[in-house]
């Protein structure tokens, strides 16, 4: 994390709260039901009182495929939040042709 502290793009990381967790593979789950839904709500938990919840997200969204819980979302809602986007895209692009 050296190189990135003078990238004012990757600062957010140095404030975020799941720093100050105990467990980091808590926002790592393994599976998507059973004790793993748990697991994800504890670390969506976790992301609901971080400051940079926003910064956090926006970059798993710009970069793409990321394992894991990132500004309070699953991959799998994050692949569901650009389905949306591209979506709405698709649907101004009609209406304005």
């Amino acid at each position: 994390m050296a190189a990135e502290r003078g990238d004012h793009t990757v600062y957010w990381r140095e404030r975020a709260a799941c720093l100050r967790v105990d467990d980091p593979d808590l926002f790592f789950p393994i599976g998507i039901s059973g004790l793993t839904l748990a697991q994800v709500e504890k670390a969506k938990a976790v992301c609901d009182r971080c400051p940079v919840m926003e910064q956090c997200l926006n970059w798993a969204l710009y970069v793409g495929h990321v394992e894991g819980i990132w500004g309070g979302t699953t991959e799998s809602e994050r692949r569901a939040m650009k389905r949306r986007v591209a979506r709405q895209a698709e649907n101004t692009v009609t209406t304005a042709a």
